[in-house]
């Protein structure tokens, strides 16, 4: 079976990124991107997701915390499309439904080549708060919106309940894995590229 794996580095002014990612692992993570919370979605995403992730990143989180999750999405979604090669067997699609006490979220994942991201349902004033002291709640989407683009997925998630920041953050991103789990997982009886038009 080809290995389904990638490492990646990219650097700007703004921040080092290095990461490395096996889709065919069992889950384990090392995530340093000096973004605390930041660390604790993606540990979540690694575990959830199957995936075998190890990021190293630093940047000018002096500023704030922003270019720093934004680039290690950004190289996370061309991780994730360089390891899934021709996406050849792949079950192409997944759907979640994750809770976290008073939080629930939902995920629906294609694998499809066409980036899209519809994402809706965070309470009001949910962008604006501070979750961990660092992370701003308006990353949770703007770290979709790298991931969706630079891996080309067609992805939706949605907020069906929630009050705690924390617990709402962490529930779309534990579907997101779960759907995303699903929807790379090879599928024994899918025969080449699940698409009518013979290429995803």
């Amino acid at each position: 079976m080809t290995t389904r794996t990638a490492t990646l580095r990219r650097a700007t002014s703004e921040s080092t990124v290095e990461l490395e990612l096996d889709l065919d692992g069992t889950g384990r993570s090392h995530i340093d991107t000096t973004v605390p919370f930041f660390d604790h979605l993606l540990t979540a995403f690694a575990k959830h997701s199957l995936t075998d992730l190890t990021v190293r990143a630093s940047g000018d989180t002096d500023i704030d915390a922003h270019h720093t999750a934004e680039d290690v999405a950004i190289v996370l979604g061309q991780a994730i499309r360089q390891a899934l090669g021709d996406k050849s067997g792949i079950s192409r699609y997944g759907d979640a439904l994750v809770p976290l006490d008073e939080a629930l979220a939902q995920a629906v994942v294609d694998i499809s080549g066409r980036p899209y991201l519809v994402h809706t349902g965070e309470p009001a004033g949910f962008e604006f708060h501070l979750i961990g002291g660092h992370f701003t709640g308006s990353l949770v989407r703007h770290t979709f919106e790298a991931i969706t683009f630079n891996a080309g997925l067609t992805v939706h998630v949605r907020v069906l309940e929630g009050r705690d920041p924390h617990h709402i953050a962490e529930a779309e991103y534990k579907a997101f894995a779960r759907a995303f789990r699903q929807a790379k997982a090879l599928d024994p009886h899918v025969d080449g590229i699940p698409s009518t038009k013979g290429a995803l």
